[in-house]
């Protein structure tokens, strides 16, 4: 028998015991826990009440106060999260002493786990240590001889100069989005440059010129694609080996290493690509705890990357319709799930709407207003934009301006087509050459500011001057006919039914008759778009179309690029089509008359909507407009994965500091053979598994890695590799690097799934232990010793040519295509 302090301490203990906590429901119970004491008998068991501890379930004399606690429910019994708790009194020496052995021999079984956390500590500082190895070998690749060659290397030739117009404040053209040429010249003023370099070509000294800053923004970027690519593998393999080949890959290749080290857009790109891939994938990776910190955070910064993506190029699309296809299905699942209510699928949808649709939009937006806002003075870009965005440019002509509101005759004149990118009606003294129509002066447009751009607007049936003081000041009018004389040649604007020298079925225009002296063909009615005849025309405001009088025809501009003969300039023709559109339709710009009044621009200048929305149509047209040039060296998609043909990207002869962009071979021809074996793989995995086969636990777990993990990035290798075949502009090698980045995760997850099939294979042989092992250490092997042999392409080479059998590089000219 207890002793009465003893008896009632338990007594009191029992009729106290707490209800379960609220909202745990039937899942919550106390676990049952008979004590025994020294000299007391052993309570009969009651296999009715285990489920709860009840006053009935302990007899009286051996109960004791519990601490609530909800016990893991993969652990069948024990007392969870309880600790027992003993008021003072005369037994409570001698119960604790039993109490705590007891409750200690339990805990031990209960948690096998326990006395491993000094193990597991040691596999996640395993863990970081390999991380951080990984990044750190990144990062020694790609500063390694980054001040090397100390001249401009291929396109730094654009992106440093357009650096350099951000410090400056100079308004420029680009047919990408500015987020990445901003970042570069942010870079290069924190770093001390001061923007005066000209960057004018290629192999120009940057001297004294602090251009390291703007490279190693460019190297750090591009340095953080081996640790995002090895924890997006990791996240989808779950595998070490398998994100350890993929880091190898990358880290290793000599095209990826070129393009981290120098001054362009593509590091910036990638870095942006990865991180939205890399976010996505770990926000997936918390599905199971929606709506928690980590979930918003991933999704966010997903959303963040993919407006980064966008803001450096177009092509940053190709990443957005992965993200949304991958959201789109996520939704799909969670709308079929029944378990949840409507109203919980209602905030997925809208937490995903805030944070990958409003949150980039947001930002996207936002690069574009810190664009205009820094780029206020006028630049070489001007012309590329409308009449009413140049008013808005400090230095402008038209900025600040006060010019005459309508158009009289013998007004001083520049018109602009109201296409985007097509620019000024010009002529100059060269004539067509033969064969080209009729052999007079050429006519056509020019997108840059220039005193051929003048014309003089006169009457068509007399030679008068309209600016002498002694005639009245007469305006030209909706419907009148007219001739354009060119101020600095004196001929007139001029059509005929020759062909045009590109556009067939279109006419040819020229310049034509001496000193405003010509024939019936330079007569042009004059139109204004909407409007009634006999209205005034405005400046800068009117849209207005020239029909020549004789042919019928309207004056308009293809947009093609004339040879060598024209200038590189674009084809001014006259369409006998009358339909409206933007090649034929103007606007008067500049307007001198000494008779007229001037009136102030400033009212003329368009919103922020207006400006945006005019800059994309630039950007668009402008990347439409690029087509390969006269022996311009380009590459064709089917090119780019086989490695057929690298880019100089310095130097030419023997004596130069020499730079060759070309994929390492070794790891490019393995990645297009890990494609095709995928693709083989894969399908068979997936008839398989729709035909019910039944497959090994470890089997069935490898198979769905490598579907589920593999089809994510072999979906990211399609959307950023076959768009090119549908696209019309000029195409370079550098375009195929982002699709590279997902080819190399393939290539990682494939290859380590692929040797762990084969370990479970030889399970029964001595062998399987060191297949899987032997396989991953050979291709991590193979790819450092293919970078030894290769790393001079990216490092820089000089010397003899990899064609002298003298050159160090002679033996490694394994296509004839590679121009090294």
């Amino acid at each position: 028998m207890l002793c009465a302090s003893c008896r009632l301490l338990v007594a009191r203990a029992a009729t106290t015991l707490p209800a379960p906590p609220r909202g745990q429901g039937p899942a919550f119970r106390y676990q049952r826990r008979e004590l025994h004491f020294p000299g007391h008998p052993e309570p009969p068991s009651n296999d009715s009440s285990a489920g709860r501890l009840t006053r009935q379930s302990v007899p009286l004399g051996r109960r004791v106060i519990l601490r609530r606690g909800r016990m893991p429910p993969a652990i069948g019994g024990g007392l969870a999260g309880s600790e027992l708790r003993f008021r003072r009194g005369r037994c409570e020496s001698q119960a604790a002493r039993v109490v705590g052995r007891d409750v200690a021999a339990e805990a031990a079984a209960r948690n096998p786990k326990r006395p491993a956390r000094a193990s597991r500590r040691f596999k996640a500082a395993g863990r970081w240590a390999l991380l951080a190895l990984v990044t750190l070998l990144s990062f020694a690749t790609r500063f390694h001889r980054l001040d090397q060659p100390a001249h401009i290397c291929w396109d730094e030739t654009h992106f440093g100069k357009m650096g350099s117009y951000y410090i400056n404040r100079t308004f420029f053209f680009d047919v990408h989005p500015p987020l990445g040429k901003m970042l570069i010249g942010l870079a290069g003023y924190l770093s001390g440059y001061d923007g005066t370099f000209l960057f004018q070509k290629p192999g120009d000294k940057y001297e004294h010129h602090s251009y390291m800053g703007m490279r190693g923004f460019c190297a750090f970027l591009g340095s953080w694609l081996v640790p995002f690519a090895y924890l997006t593998v990791l996240d989808l393999s779950k595998s070490f080996p398998a994100a350890l080949l993929t880091a190898a890959l990358l880290t290793f290749d000599t095209g990826c290493l070129t393009l981290s080290q120098y001054i362009l857009l593509d590091p910036i790109l990638m870095f942006f690509i990865m991180a939205a891939m890399l976010s996505m994938v770990k926000y997936n990776s918390c599905a199971d705890r929606p709506f928690s910190a980590s979930w918003w955070f991933w999704l966010s910064l997903t959303g963040i990357s993919l407006a980064g993506a966008l803001g450096v190029k177009f092509v940053g699309l190709f990443i957005i319709v992965q993200v949304g296809l991958n959201t789109i299905s996520d939704l799909w699942h969670l709308f079929g799930d029944l378990s949840l209510s409507l109203v919980t699928v209602g905030k997925h949808l809208t937490a995903r709407i805030l944070c990958l649709i409003v949150l980039p939009l947001a930002l996207y937006v936002a690069i574009f207003a810190v664009h205009i806002m820094v780029l206020n003075k006028s630049g070489p870009g001007d012309g590329f934009f409308s009449s009413a965005f140049q008013a808005r440019l400090s230095g402008n002509n038209l900025y600040n301006a006060s010019i005459p509101e309508h158009l009289a005759y013998g007004s001083v004149i520049s018109v602009k087509n109201f296409r985007m990118a097509i620019g000024y009606l010009h002529s100059h003294g060269h004539l067509y050459p033969e064969g080209v129509g009729a052999r007079q002066q050429q006519v056509t447009t020019y997108l840059h500011k220039d005193y051929n751009n003048l014309w003089i607007i006169k009457k068509h049936n007399t030679n008068s001057d309209p600016l002498d003081p002694s005639f009245p000041v007469e305006f030209v009018r909706h419907g009148d006919i007219v001739r354009l004389e060119h101020k600095e040649t004196s001929r007139n604007l001029h059509s005929h039914y020759h062909e045009a020298p590109l556009t067939r079925k279109h006419y040819q225009v020229t310049g034509y008759g001496i000193n405003g002296t010509g024939d019936s063909n330079d007569f042009w009615r004059i139109e204004v778009i909407n409007r009634k005849f006999g209205n005034r025309i405005k400046v800068l405001r009117s849209r207005i179309r020239l029909i020549h009088l004789v042919t019928g025809c309207v004056l308009g501009s293809s947009g093609k690029v004339l040879p060598k003969w024209g200038w590189e300039q674009l084809e001014v023709t006259c369409t006998p089509y009358l339909k409206d559109t933007l090649n034929s339709i103007w606007n008067v710009e500049d307007h001198i008359n000494p008779k007229l009044p001037n009136i102030s621009l400033d009212v003329l200048q368009p919103s922020f909507p207006e400006i945006l929305l005019e800059s994309h149509m630039v950007m668009i047209r402008g990347n439409n407009g690029l087509k390969p040039k006269d022996n311009e060296f380009t590459s064709k998609p089917w090119h780019w994965p086989i490695n057929y043909q690298g880019l100089r990207f310095s130097g030419a002869n023997d004596t130069d500091f020499r730079v060759y962009l070309l994929g390492n071979p070794v790891i490019w021809w393995l990645n297009l053979v890990s494609i095709a074996l995928y693709l083989l793989s894969g399908s068979i995995a997936a008839i398989a598994i729709q035909r019910g086969a039944q497959l090994p636990a470890e089997v069935e777990g490898l198979t769905k890695i490598l579907l589920r993990g593999g089809g994510q990035v072999l979906l990211g290798w399609v959307l950023h590799y076959f768009p090119f075949f549908l696209m019309g502009r000029i195409l370079y090698f550098h375009h195929y690097f982002p699709a590279m980045l997902f080819s190399s995760m393939l290539t990682g997850i494939l290859w380590d799934t692929l040797l762990r099939l084969c370990a479970w294979a030889l399970a029964s042989s001595c062998l399987a232990r060191g297949v899987h092992a032997l396989g991953i250490l050979s291709l991590l092997l193979g790819a450092a010793y293919s970078f030894y042999l290769f790393h001079p392409l990216a490092y820089g080479m000089v010397g003899p040519l990899a064609q002298d059998p003298k050159s160090p590089m002679a033996g490694l000219r394994w296509l004839e295509s590679w121009d090294f």
